[in-house]
């Protein structure tokens, strides 16, 4: 379903069609045929616009099955089947010759290949191996070139996600290991829509920089290459994260151009186009580096068949930091593996942090023991250093256990919490020494978690444990609430909405298409996103429709909620916002969703450490804000699945 969002990225498609007319004109001009090579053509929308604006034929690439009917089923429908053939294949495997999927090679390549880091779609075998094999020597080439752009900042927000941070405990500092300071990271690129995050949030010390171009119409190597770029720092700080997007130029010239900057690069940012299946790139350095003003400092891309990562070069002290990685850098500490970019912001949360700690120490005391129940969690070193008697912490993987073990070690209480790496229901009382557990904790989070209920998984466990808890055990938290509200996407939407026609060509057999695999359950679902990347406002209150009570064991039968959000603010509802919120203790509670009162005007502040819940009406409603509709929900919560069944619809008040 995320090519519907390409089809209405009116943007790209009208650049697109600009560059193949223009590039057809040119073939045409020099008394040649036309022949287009499409390759990832997707719904068939480019081959159309090249035989609408005059090519003689078109082979269209299209590996993904689904895909490739669709757009068979779309060029019928638009007439073009005599100029179009769909071939099925990867066009690695795609033949030319009399018996071949193509008669001959093509002059007019179109490749819609890239995704948010360029390349990360194999782009670059693919270009090579059509050169090689495909497209005759000086073919036109739409796109014509991709340019990459880099800028390196200070960014407290971001590093956040890359590096473990020092934790404040009771006046007690609690240090990250050494070997994850050290560590590259996470060797994949972090894809964000950059245009949430705000210019304040970061300290630019270059100026934006060009790192490198490939120009798609002569032969491209996906062999490994590196790109320099010498500056002059224009602000002195901590080197430590490179922002980077890029642009196509659709034709030779360079005057019809599809960028991804983001919208803060813009005069106005209203004036950016929103697209998600393009986002921008956010590359962590190795290492941060304290760099001066006015310091002569060299960025440096490489990349090789499906990558790009990036290091820092001072020219005052190049035999220190000079030495680029010929191969990608990759997670040498475990903890980027165990922990995904959110999971660090979220453990880096100093005031999410505070809360837990508030809530420890209002429950334990010297004689209490603490059990710990969350994949790769600091709470049970928390509860060490509040003076808890005994902790033990079950770790789902020898992974997270080995990285628990390190922060432990790095902090001299490497027997301050025993690490189990055994499943909640095969615990005995022989494991805990014979202990009874008088606190169980849990904040709770699962790395297997997708959508945000799935944390109940924390209830399961409680209930596994139950013959091991003492009568009077503190449950942490002791319960749990599911949160709902109506909202208006600012663009979200568009992932799900119909298109009917693009660019002039009726694509209504890709919608069709969409809207079965979208019926393909028996009930809808509602689907994990990260709502601070997709702005929207709240056209109703917020409620809290189901609550779970941590203390009481999983119920047998299953738990029901039925109620109503009137509409209270003009605008067009979309869908419904999901999110789980976790009593701590009766004082203290942490959002997975708001993190802020609504505003009067319906803004919705998110949490940026976990994913919400979304699910999109059937069609959007027009809201008069008036109370006199509301949107009705039914929720049931199946204990033997584990899962929440949901529905909602609009009715009148």
């Amino acid at each position: 379903s995320c090519f519907a969002d390409m089809l209405h990225d009116h943007d790209r498609n009208e650049k697109y069609y600009k560059g193949i007319r223009a590039a057809v004109s040119r073939i045409k001009a020099r008394g040649e045929r036309v022949v287009v090579l499409d390759i990832g053509t997707g719904t068939g929308l480019l081959s159309m616009m090249a035989v609408t604006a005059g090519a003689d034929f078109c082979y269209a690439v299209e590996v993904f099955k689904p895909m490739a009917e669709a757009a068979q089923s779309i060029v019928k429908k638009n007439n073009f089947s005599d100029k179009i053939k769909i071939i099925n294949k990867h066009s690695s495997d795609v033949t030319v010759g009399p018996d071949g999927d193509m008669q001959e090679q093509a002059n007019l390549l179109i490749t819609e290949l890239f995704d948010t880091e360029l390349i990360g779609e194999g782009a670059l075998p693919s270009y090579e191996h059509a050169h090689q094999h495909l497209v005759k020597a000086g073919c036109e080439a739409v796109p014509h070139r991709a340019t990459v752009y880099a800028q390196l900042v200070e960014s407290e927000l971001l590093w956040r996600w890359a590096k473990l941070q020092p934790v404040e405990v009771e006046g007690a500092r609690l240090v990250p290991p050494p070997a994850v300071g050290r560590c590259p990271g996470a060797h994949s690129v972090c894809d964000i829509q950059l245009s949430q995050v705000s210019p304040t949030s970061f300290t630019p010390l270059s100026p934006l920089c060009t790192m490198f171009s490939v120009d798609f119409s002569k032969p491209v190597s996906s062999a490994f290459q590196s790109h320099s770029t010498s500056f002059v720092a224009q602000s002195g700080g901590r080197a430590q994260v490179v922002l980077s997007w890029w642009d196509l130029d659709m034709d030779p010239s360079g005057t019809i151009v599809c960028s991804m900057a983001p919208s803060w690069m813009y005069p106005h940012p209203t004036m950016a186009p929103w697209r998600d299946h393009w986002m921008q790139s956010v590359y962590f350095l190795p290492v941060e580096t304290q760099v001066a003003e006015q310091e002569e400092l060299s960025l440096t891309v490489c990349h090789d068949d499906y990558s790009l990562w990036y290091s820092l070069q001072s020219h005052s002290l190049q035999d220190v930091r000079d030495k680029t990685p010929q191969s990608r850098p990759s997670c040498t500490c475990q903890a980027h593996l165990v922990w995904n970019r959110p999971r660090f912001g979220e453990l880096n949360d100093r005031q999410r942090t505070a809360s837990y700690i508030a809530a420890l120490r209002s429950i334990l005391a010297e004689d209490r023991v603490c059990l710990s129940v969350s994949d790769g969690s600091l709470l049970p070193v928390f509860a060490h250093m509040l003076g808890a008697k005994k902790v033990f912490s079950l770790e789902n993987s020898r992974m997270s256990k080995q990285v628990i073990e390190e922060v432990l070690e790095a902090n001299s209480v490497k027997g301050g919490v025993e690490l189990l790496e055994i499943r909640p229901e095969q615990l005995t009382s022989q494991d805990l020494g014979g202990e009874q557990i008088s606190v169980l904790l849990g904040e709770p989070y699962f790395s297997t978690s997708l959508l945000p209920w799935h944390s109940l998984f924390f209830w399961y466990c409680r209930t596994a444990l139950a013959g091991l808890l003492r009568p009077d055990a503190t449950i942490l938290p002791c319960s749990a609430s599911l949160h709902v509200v109506a909202v208006e996407f600012q663009d979200l939407w568009r992932i799900r909405a119909a298109c009917g026609t693009c660019e002039g060509f009726d694509v209504s057999p890709m919608d069709e298409m969409v809207q079965r695999s979208l019926d393909f359950r028996e009930s809808r679902e509602a689907e994990p996103h990260p709502l601070w990347e997709y702005p929207c406002r709240a056209l109703t209150q917020s409620a809290a429709v189901m609550t779970f009570d941590f203390t009481q064991c999983v119920p047998e039968q299953p738990i029901s909620s039925r109620g109503s959000l009137p509409f209270i603010r003009i605008g067009r509802c979309h869908g419904v916002a999901l999110w789980m919120e976790y009593h701590l203790t009766d004082d203290v509670t942490v959002s997975g969703g708001l993190t802020q009162p609504i505003s009067e005007q319906g803004t919705c502040e998110w949490s940026r450490h976990r994913k919400q819940g979304v699910y999109f009406l059937r069609s959007a409603w027009d809201s008069s804000g008036d109370g006199g509709a509301a949107v009705s929900y039914s929720f049931t919560f199946e204990p033997s699945l584990g899962d929440i069944k949901m529905d909602f619809s609009i009715t009148d008040q």
